[in-house]
């Protein structure tokens, strides 16, 4: 059963909520990080980007990087734009974007529970992006990111939830400039925290649906504490890392589109023979232009179809029932059927994390995003239908992993809301 516990947050003073959150430190490069964070002195990215206070070009792995966030981090609770709670606390954290809204509760989760297989897991993580965070959080002495995780609606944890937000003041509302507007309550009645942690420990397993490179390097740098700790109870903070659970009802994935930059030498006559082993390929009706309104006439109504890009032309291709496996989690996912059939096969693209001749773009960018980079010089592009919860749990379930880039989730959980502490 699920442990997820009430934690003593730092977490912005009133009336700097909106000055310090920002998005999390992996939807952005080095250079667009430098201009979000501008004329921000309390910008969470000078902790999360540390980066940004140096000269352009310095590397964003050196020791003096990491001592920048923590000195970042140290300053802003000096000068009381951080604060910390006296006691353990629960968040209610709700977030509306274009009249949807999501609601989750923040907390602590277990290491344990991560490593015992409790709170399940659907990608790989790469090593370098481990390192990088494992050192952000060792130096930081906190976690400074939210972990997003998911949770089989459970109806005692959903109704504490809608109470406390249906009848409390909330602590912060702001709506950033993305017109996303962001709700946090404080959840300190010790009645009510018992009753959220009771109900918790009814709930089977926890679901990862962002952040693995994150809860890797959180688990990481509690086993190297505990090894320097030999004496470790296990109730120390750096044994639980921070996290906000969402009822899988709240949430929706949105696509995660592929560009590629070229057919791997063929034709396109002979390109499209090979997709017609695989899929039914028909043309598509031409959008009237490339505004968004008239491309959703071309976007993927259905799972098992992809909508296809390519010379200027939109295609509906359809996987034909010998194209999958019904029966397996992973492989008759969309995703997988584009990887297997089209991707590696045809196009000649193995390993998508490393190929440097696909891209990916978050449907957050939409459809008129594949359309440019086609237009500068990219051959193709696949718009996908989503990824469904049911099918992310049903991979994590199944202990096997997902494709890369098979998820994306609006809106994205904010950063400087909330810091967990290790010691």
């Amino acid at each position: 059963m699920a442990i997820f516990r009430p934690f003593r947050a730092v977490r912005p003073a009133a009336g700097y909520a909106e000055q310090v959150a920002q998005l999390p430190y992996d939807v952005m490069n080095s250079e667009e990080a430098r201009v979000m964070a501008e004329d921000r002195p309390w910008d969470f990215l000078h902790v999360d980007r540390a980066e940004i206070d140096f000269p352009k070009g310095i590397d964003v792995y050196s020791d003096e990087v990491y001592a920048k966030a923590a000195e970042n981090l140290n300053f802003m609770r000096e000068k009381g734009v951080l604060i910390e709670e006296t006691t353990p606390c629960y968040y209610i954290y709700r977030e509306i974007m274009n009249g949807r809204a999501q609601t989750g509760i923040v907390g602590c989760a277990s290491v344990d529970e991560y490593l015992n297989n409790t709170i399940k897991k659907h990608e790989f993580t790469v090593e370098v992006k481990e390192r990088d965070r494992i050192r952000h959080v060792d130096t930081c002495d906190a976690n400074t990111g939210v972990i997003f995780l998911t949770m089989r609606d459970t109806a005692a944890v959903v109704k504490r939830m809608n109470e406390v937000a249906d009848t409390e003041t909330p602590l912060y509302d702001f709506t950033k400039n993305d017109g996303v507007r962001h709700f946090v309550w404080r959840v300190d009645n010790p009645e009510t925290i018992a009753l959220i942690e009771r109900a918790f420990g009814r709930v089977p397993n926890l679901y990862i649906a962002d952040g693995h490179h994150r809860t890797a390097s959180a688990v990481k740098v509690a086993l190297k504490r505990r090894k320097q700790n030999p004496s470790y109870t296990g109730d120390e903070e750096f044994n639980f890392f921070l996290a906000a659970v969402f009822p899988e009802s709240s949430l929706q994935i949105i696509d995660y589109n592929r560009v590629v930059k070229d057919l791997n030498g063929l034709s396109e006559d002979a390109f499209l023979a090979k997709l017609r082993n695989s899929f039914s390929v028909k043309p598509l009706p031409e959008p009237w232009d490339d505004s968004e309104e008239a491309l959703e006439m071309v976007r993927p109504k259905e799972k098992h179809s992809i909508s296809m890009l390519l010379h200027g032309k939109w295609y509906e291709l359809k996987a034909l029932p010998s194209a999958y496996d019904p029966a397996d989690p992973v492989r008759q996912l969309d995703v997988s059927i584009l990887q297997e059939r089209v991707l590696t096969p045809v196009l000649n693209i193995k390993d998508p994390r490393t190929d440097g001749r696909i891209s990916f773009v978050g449907g957050i960018r939409g459809l008129k995003e594949l359309v440019r980079l086609t237009n500068e010089g990219a051959e193709l592009a696949f718009a996908m239908y989503p990824t469904s919860m049911e099918e992310l749990m049903n991979v994590a379930d199944a202990g096997k992993i997902m494709p890369p880039k098979s998820t994306w989730f609006e809106p994205k959980l904010l950063s400087g809301l909330f810091i967990h502490p290790l010691s």
